[in-house]
């Protein structure tokens, strides 16, 4: 029989399929089934207008069968079969689909969709076979053809043998290489696990014959092993089942069966979206945070589906990295997918349903923080730093979409508040959101930089994560309330009149002496209008605040910076006294005093004290 030869720009793809088109061998079964369906869906729709063709919808299957003695793997479909001109066009003309064509005839009714668009799926099957043999039977024909290819060099068409409408598929699998072992593919196991992750819910069965063990008739040490068939796949998703059929119970199976985590979902997210881009989907928010989550080998992305065949397992264009703990699916039959439909053609689909998904995944944490407080709280621990960076990130892009979720610990409630609870409760005369800054609750509260706004009864932001200030700094106000740090040179706090009066030419020569001192550690001494019991703190002026320091310091791309400091020094307590008395008599005196108060005020921010050595030298000459 003569050896018909591929079209040249047909060979010469044919060459790419087997090298470089598809990034995983195992991608040719989710193509051999995809067709297989997309066959059976065609009978579907001829029953459709066919008075004579009733379709039941039990008598369709694909099979897959596996033959380790003769390295054969075979996928048997009870589909609509072609004729001799059919595998001609379909088979012989590589990229030419009979799917997209019947696709086209018959737009999607009572909701099937053909899932073959490129006709370049079957040709994967070279990726693992040496040759690919196919015999079919179209419906209504009483003669059987079958196809026959190595590969690139051609392809023979002949007279068959075959009882049944329908496709067999048989493909002689690969020896094994030093490189390559292509056994994997006659192993069961491995078999049932690539129908599991990308034809699950394909909506024929797909059947196996699975062979496991069991005791023996009436003896139950002895173990026999026995052969049966076993529908491998789920085939109706869960997400196209309606909501009210489902319960809690229904949604935490297929987490856990889906290994989107390993806790119990905090809640989920069911839609179906029938719009200018249809589709569904099912959106976890997990309970507790994983182990990787917070490092650069997790990887965010739902799982992509195309009219329920897995396309990706992680595509991370449907989250946004602010919501990129969010685990689940997305289905949609309106995808434009590339050659190999391992990826999209274009992304403006995409795009529709990532920024619906983004409002949902928003709506359903605000409704948490109305509703369910508790549970709120529990999710924030985990994720809320994920939340503070997304509304810092990119220059405070997305701030309006996430500075409602953020939570901040209150001095006055001593529990964390979002901020408009806390604007909610300003008095009417306080310009500002106050916030202190450190690395825990009990060290913020001993500040000394807190007593004035303390002493006015003003609320304060605990903030303990190091993105903390960072974000509020990008936020800048909310509710047209400016953010303000306790520890800023102006707290927008009139002065006191004792305050002032304490401002005379005296004291300046004495702070412009003590800042002579001091030189550039300090930009500037004055008399602080915030300290109450407290004899000495720093302050700063500019944006940049000694907490944002020491976060950019311990950072490997960024040391040696500097915040513009300047040191308060509390008038009202006794150590002025003996600065003012040192100042003026005793020079060497006033630099003791003024080195000793100024690594003080270090040692209250957590700062590092730049010879602790002098330092001690220096209290032990206060003290003799």
């Amino acid at each position: 029989m003569a050896k018909k030869q591929f079209k040249a720009e047909s060979k010469r793809l044919l060459e790419m399929m087997i090298n470089s088109i598809y990034t995983q061998r195992e991608i040719f079964l989710r193509e051999l089934i995809s067709n297989a369906s997309d066959a059976v869906d065609k009978i579907y729709y001829k029953a459709l207008t066919d008075e004579n063709l009733t379709f039941n919808k039990e008598d369709y299957y694909i099979k897959i069968t596996a033959d380790k003695a003769s390295r054969t793997l075979t996928v048997t479909d009870t589909g609509i079969g072609m004729t001799k001109e059919e595998l001609e066009n379909n088979l012989g003309i590589i990229a030419k689909s009979g799917s997209l064509a019947f696709k086209k005839e018959n737009e999607a009714q009572d909701g099937h969709n053909i899932i073959g668009q490129f006709g370049v799926g079957f040709y994967s099957a070279f990726m693992v076979a040496d040759k690919v043999t196919v015999t079919s039977k179209a419906l209504g024909s009483d003669e059987a053809y079958r196809w026959e290819s190595t590969g690139a060099d051609g392809y023979t068409i002949e007279s068959a043998e075959k009882e049944t409408v329908g496709t067999e598929i048989v493909l002689k699998i690969k020896e094994n290489t030093e490189e390559d072992q292509y056994d994997e593919f006659l192993e069961q196991y491995r078999l049932k696990a690539i129908v599991k992750k990308y034809s699950d819910f394909i909506r024929y069965p797909i059947k196996m014959d699975i062979t496991g063990s069991r005791p023996k008739e009436g003896d139950d040490k002895e173990f026999e092993e026995y052969t049966e068939e076993q529908v491998v796949n789920s085939m109706v998703p869960i997400w196209r089942k309606n909501k009210s059929e489902l319960t809690d119970a229904d949604y935490e199976n297929f987490y856990n069966e889906k290994h989107y985590g390993w806790d119990k979902p905090l809640k989920h997210i069911h839609l179906s979206v029938d719009g200018a881009v249809r589709y569904q989907a099912i959106l976890y928010i997990p309970e507790n945070t994983p182990f990787d989550y917070y490092t650069k080998e997790f990887e965010k992305g739902l799982e992509l589906y195309s009219n329920g065949v897995l396309i990706m397992e992680k595509c991370a264009d449907l989250l946004p990295d602010y919501f990129s703990f969010v685990k689940g699916m997305v289905d949609s039959e309106d995808l434009s997918l590339n050659i190999s439909r391992e990826m999209l053609q274009h992304d403006r689909q995409l795009k529709q349903i990532a920024k619906n998904i983004q409002s949902k995944i928003k709506s359903q944490l605000q409704s948490l923080l109305k509703d369910e407080r508790e549970k709120y709280e529990k999710f924030y621990e985990g994720f809320g730093r994920q939340l503070k960076f997304g509304a810092y990130n990119d220059y405070g892009v997305n701030k309006d979409v996430l500075q409602d979720l953020l939570l901040f610990y209150s001095s006055k409630e001593q529990k964390l508040v979002t901020l408009d609870e806390y604007v909610s409760r300003m008095p009417e005369e306080q310009k500002f959101i106050y916030y202190a800054t450190g690395e825990s609750k009990e060290r913020i509260e001993k500040l000394p930089q807190t007593e004035l706004v303390s002493d006015k009864g003003y609320e304060i932001l605990y903030l303990t994560d190091d993105i903390d200030e960072f974000a509020v700094k990008v936020i800048a106000k909310y509710k047209e309330k400016e953010f303000k740090s306790v520890s800023s040179s102006d707290l927008g706090i009139e002065a006191d009149e004792k305050d002032k009066e304490n401002e005379t030419e005296e004291s300046k020569e004495l702070f412009e002496a003590m800042k002579e001192f001091l030189g550039d550690k300090v930009k500037s001494v004055r008399a602080s209008k915030r300290l109450r019991s407290h004899p000495v703190c720093l302050s700063t002026e500019g944006e940049l605040t000694i907490e944002m320091e020491k976060v950019l310091n311990s950072m490997p791309s960024s040391p040696g910076v500097k915040a513009e400091k300047v040191l308060e020094i509390n008038v009202n307590h006794a150590v002025f006294q003996s600065l003012k008395d040192a100042h003026g008599k005793d020079k060497e005196k006033l630099n003791l005093y003024t080195s000793l108060l100024y690594n003080q005020a270090l040692l209250i921010e957590g700062l590092p004290i730049g010879d602790p050595v002098e330092f001690t030298n220096d209290i032990c000459k206060v003290m003799v």
